[in-house]
C-alpha cells in the first residue's frame, strides 16, 4: 500500500533538459513543483571533475552516464511475426542515467528542424500528389508550425548558448549560414566554433563543387557566455572526451550548465532522486490525473498528489508510462487504430570513411568535440527533386570530428591485418589520416514499427517491458542509399585515397551503435485518432496530463532531436502559464 504524501501543484516525471526547462518556468509562475528522477543526482564539480572526467573507460567503454539493462530494459524485434526479446546491453541507442539524463552525454549538435518538416505530409502531397507517399507510410503534419515553433527555438538557442551562424534573418538569406533554414528573428547567441583541419577541407571541397558549406549550431561552446538566467558557460577546449562524457569545463549545454544551478535553489521546488514513477493515477472517471505512484530506493511505495502531472523521461519511458496507466488508446498496427506506440521511428545515422595518403595528411583526429565541424543541407528534407528517385527524405550532411579516444579510435584501411604487428603498424598509419564524414538522415513512420507492453517480460518491479517492434522501411533504406553516394563524392574530392561507405540498410540491429535518436510513439496533433497529444503537448484523454519529448514527433528529421525537444519544453511551458492555469482543461476543442 502506498503513502501518501501532501499534495503538490505540479509533478515533473524526469530531470533532464525537458523536465528542468518546464520545472522552472512553472516555478516562475509561482507553482509548488516536485520533480521524480530515477537516477542518481549528478552536478558538474562532483560527477565530472577535471581529474576524471576523461576516463574513456568509465564513461565509453562501460557507459557510467547511461542506463544500464538490470534497472531497466526494452524487448526488441524486426516485425510483429517475430518474438522480441530482452536487450542485454543496450548497443544501438543509449539512455541516459540520472539527473540531466542523456542531456549530460549529448554531442551538442543542436538543429532547428525546417518548416517543411512540420506540415510533412501535406507538403509531399502537394509538391509530388499522394500516390508518392508509399501505404504504409504513416507520416502526418504536427499540428504546429515553424512559425509558431521560432520563438521558442530562439528562447531555447539563449538559454544554451548554442555557437552557430544564422542563414537565414527575417527572410534575407546570410552569407555563411544555411541557406535552407527557415527565417529566424535574430543571430545565435555566440559565434560559430573555430575549425580543424577536417571540417575546414570539407567546406572548401564542398564550396568547390557549388554546395554551400556552413558551421555546425553547436551546445558546444565558442566563448564565454552568461545565459538569460545569470549562469556562466565557459568555453570549449576541444579536449576530445565529449559525447558519451560530461563536460568539466562547464563548456557543454546541458540541465547542470544551463538550468539547474538556478532551479535548485528555488524555494518552491523539491527533487527526489532514486524515484521511479510506477503509473499515472487517474480519478474514477479516467479523464483526470490525480498524481503518480512512484517507489524509492528502499522499495518502498509513495504516492504524489498533484494538480498536473508532467512526464519529461526519456521518450521510451513517457511512452511506456502512459501505456501502463491506461492514458489512450494502444496503437493496433493490423488495424491503424489508437495513438499510443503509434510511428515509433528511429534515425538514419550514415557514414562515409575517407582513408588518405598518411604523408599528405593530418588530421589531428584527437582534437574535437561532439559538435565542432562543418555541414551542408543541400541532401536534406525535400531541398532537392525528389520525384524521379522513388523516396522521400533525405539528411544533414557533415564532416565532425568528435575526437579519436586512445581505447576505442583504433582506424585501420579495409584489408588491413586484424591482429599483431601487422595491424599495430596499419593503425598507426591510419590514425591521423582518416576522415569521417556522416549523413544524419530522416526516419518516415511505419505502420508496421510501433510500440507496445511486452506479453511475456516483466522489470524488477513486475511491471511489461515496452517492447519495440522496428525495421528500416523501404523507402528510408534507398534514401540512405542515395544520400551516402553524395557523401562519397565529397570524400573522394577531398582526395581520399580508399573509401568505406556505410549506409544503413535492413535488418535493424540492436547491437551496434547508431544513434540515441529515438522518436514518437505519443505524436503530437489536430487528430486525436492519429496523435496522443495536442500541438499544445497535452494528453488528449486527460488534460491535466502533459508530455514532453521526442516521444511526441510524428516522424524524425534529417536533423538532431535536441534543439526541438528544447523548444517544445519552452511551448508547452507557455501553454501551461498562459492559457491551461486561466482556464484548466483541454486547450483544443474536437
Amino acid at each position: 500500500m502506498a503513502r501518501r504524501l501532501p499534495p503538490k501543484d505540479v509533478v515533473v516525471v524526469g530531470l533532464g533538459w525537458s523536465g528542468s526547462i518546464i520545472a522552472n518556468e512553472l516555478c516562475e509562475e509561482g507553482l509548488d513543483v516536485v520533480a521524480l528522477e530515477r537516477g542518481p543526482w549528478r552536478d558538474t564539480a562532483s560527477h565530472f571533475n577535471i581529474g576524471y572526467a576523461p576516463d574513456e573507460l568509465r564513461y565509453n567503454s562501460r557507459q557510467e552516464l547511461m542506463l544500464h539493462p538490470a534497472q531497466l530494459t526494452v524487448t526488441a524485434r524486426n516485425d510483429p511475426s517475430q518474438t522480441a526479446l530482452p536487450m542485454r546491453q543496450f548497443g544501438s541507442f543509449h539512455p541516459g542515467n540520472g539527473v540531466g539524463g542523456a542531456g549530460v552525454h549529448w554531442a551538442g549538435i543542436t538543429w532547428r528542424f525546417s518548416p517543411i518538416d512540420f506540415r510533412l505530409r501535406s507538403h509531399y502531397t502537394e509538391r509530388y500528389g499522394a500516390a508518392a507517399i508509399p501505404e504504409s507510410m504513416t507520416i502526418q503534419d504536427w499540428g504546429t508550425s515553424y512559425e509558431e515553433m521560432e520563438p521558442f527555438y530562439d528562447r531555447f538557442e539563449y538559454l544554451a548558448g548554442i555557437s552557430g551562424k544564422a542563414g537565414n534573418l527575417d527572410g534575407q538569406i546570410q552569407a555563411g549560414g544555411n541557406p535552407f533554414e527557415g527565417a529566424r528573428r535574430r543571430d545565435y547567441p555566440n559565434p560559430p566554433m573555430m575549425q580543424t583541419f577536417g571540417p575546414t577541407l570539407f567546406a572548401e571541397t564542398a564550396e568547390k563543387m557549388g554546395y554551400k558549406p556552413f558551421p555546425i549550431p553547436s551546445a558546444l561552446l565558442s566563448r564565454s557566455y552568461v545565459n538569460p538566467l545569470g549562469i556562466a558557460m565557459g568555453q570549449c577546449t576541444y579536449c576530445g572526451f565529449c559525447t558519451n562524457y560530461g563536460c568539466a569545463n562547464y563548456s557543454k549545454a546541458s540541465a547542470q550548465t544551463a538550468v539547474l544551478p538556478v532551479l535548485m535553489r528555488k524555494e518552491n521546488f523539491e527533487l527526489r532522486t532514486l524515484c521511479e514513477v510506477l503509473r499515472v493515477n487517474l480519478d474514477s472517471t479516467g479523464r483526470r490525473a490525480t498524481g503518480v505512484t512512484y517507489v524509492d530506493s528502499s522499495g518502498e511505495e509513495w504516492e504524489q498528489p498533484a494538480e498536473l502531472v508532467v512526464l519529461c523521461a526519456f521518450m521510451l519511458d513517457n511512452v511506456r508510462l502512459m501505456l501502463l496507466s491506461g492514458i489512450g488508446k494502444p496503437y493496433d498496427h493490423r488495424t491503424g487504430e489508437g495513438a499510443i506506440g503509434r510511428n515509433f521511428c528511429y534515425q538514419m545515422a550514415n557514414q562515409v570513411i575517407g582513408y588518405f595518403d598518411p604523408k599528405a595528411y593530418n588530421f589531428n583526429n584527437f582534437i574535437g568535440g561532439g559538435a565542432t565541424g562543418t555541414a551542408i543541407d543541400e541532401f536534406n528534407n525535400d531541398n532537392f527533386d525528389h520525384g524521379p528517385l522513388g523516396f522521400l527524405g533525405g539528411g544533414s550532411t557533415r564532416c565532425a570530428p568528435i575526437g579519436a579516444e586512445p581505447i576505442s579510435k583504433r582506424p585501420t584501411r579495409p584489408g588491413s591485418p586484424t591482429w599483431g604487428s601487422g595491424w599495430k603498424k596499419a593503425m598507426a598509419e591510419t590514425y591521423l589520416s582518416n576522415l569521417s564524414v556522416g549523413c544524419e538522415a530522416s526516419s518516415y513512420a511505419d505502420r508496421n514499427n510501433f510500440l507496445d507492453l511486452d506479453p511475456t517480460y516483466t522489470d524488477r518491479l513486475g511491471r511489461p517491458l515496452m517492447r519495440i517492434t522496428f525495421d528500416f522501411p523501404e523507402n528510408d533504406v534507398r534514401m540512405s542509399a542515395y544520400v551516402t553516394k553524395k557523401v562519397a563524392e565529397i570524400v573522394r574530392a577531398m582526395g581520399a585515397q580508399q573509401i568505406l561507405e556505410n549506409p544503413r540498410t535492413r535488418p535493424w540491429s540492436v547491437v551496434p551503435y547508431q544513434s540515441t535518436h529515438v522518436v514518437g510513439g505519443t505524436a503530437m496533433g489536430l487528430d486525436p485518432k492519429t496523435s496522443a497529444v495536442n500541438p499544445y503537448l497535452q494528453s488528449w484523454d486527460v488534460p491535466n496530463l502533459f508530455t514532453v519529448g521526442a516521444n511526441v514527433f510524428p516522424q524524425n528529421s534529417g536533423f538532431n532531436p535536441t534543439g526541438t525537444v528544447g523548444a517544445l519544453s519552452f511551448k508547452a511551458a507557455d501553454a501551461i502559464r498562459t492559457r491551461y492555469l486561466k482556464s484548466p482543461g483541454p486547450l483544443v476543442q474536437v
